[in-house]
């Protein structure tokens, strides 16, 4: 097991009890912790685009290599369960790329269809999967069709996220269908997923980031505490 292996393995025994309080957030006058903002796009003068990619079903080894040959620092919102199976695909993109593992809850509902205590075992239950496989607890939650509402927000502070996080553009192919072309502007979130068609998705996206004179950032380190 590699070194940085290692210390991950370590972090996962500490860091639980951390994420329960550190992280929660600043409390509301009836206790419970201040919502996490909603971000779609970012709020920045800097050149930079976002790339996301969400789901991790289709593990695609060409899709790999472009991001660890292009160094793309991309958001992966993961459900456990497309992990489970070969975890080795995602931790060599950790351990050898830029990535970083953010929260998708566990099993991919819409939480607006869940009360408090649903929506905060989907939110919470895939903030321990994460950290328990990867020994990095997710700071940013996706919720599944973009759909939340004000328990959301709750909730996703509760269990360690600084923000609900959206998205500005969905450039993923579906089913041979290619979403038309938007131009870019500094601070777009790209949605992409791990399906057949993810190292062409990619392409695409860091095509049109490029002609846009934008490069791809790492989203976690662009968005602020809210």
């Amino acid at each position: 097991m590699s070194r940085l292996r290692l210390r991950r393995a370590a972090l996962a025994a500490l860091l639980p009890l951390a994420l329960l309080g550190a992280v929660t957030g600043p409390a509301r006058a009836d206790g419970l912790p201040a919502p996490a903002p909603v971000v779609s796009r970012v709020e920045t003068t800097d050149p930079v685009v976002f790339v996301t990619i969400d789901d991790g079903w289709f593990h695609d080894p060409a899709a790999a290599r472009l991001l660890l040959d292009r160094r793309v620092p991309a958001s992966l919102f993961l459900l456990p369960g497309a992990y489970s199976y070969d975890s080795g695909y995602f931790h060599r993109l950790l351990d050898h790329g830029r990535v970083r593992v953010e929260n998708h809850t566990v099993g991919h509902p819409d939480l607006t269809t869940l009360d408090a205590a649903g929506q905060r075992a989907e939110v919470c239950g895939a903030r321990d999967a994460h950290l328990a496989e990867f020994g990095d607890g997710p700071r940013l939650l996706r919720p599944p069709y973009g759909a939340y509402d004000a328990a959301t927000r709750t909730t996703a502070r509760a269990c360690g996220a600084k923000a609900v996080v959206t998205w500005t553009h969905d450039l993923t192919t579906w089913g041979g269908w290619t979403p038309p072309a938007p131009e870019l502007k500094a601070g777009d979130i790209i949605l992409l997923h791990f399906n057949e068609t993810l190292e062409q998705d990619l392409e695409r996206a860091l095509a049109l980031a490029e002609a846009a004179g934008l490069t791809p950032a790492p989203l976690r380190e662009y968005v602020p505490e809210g």
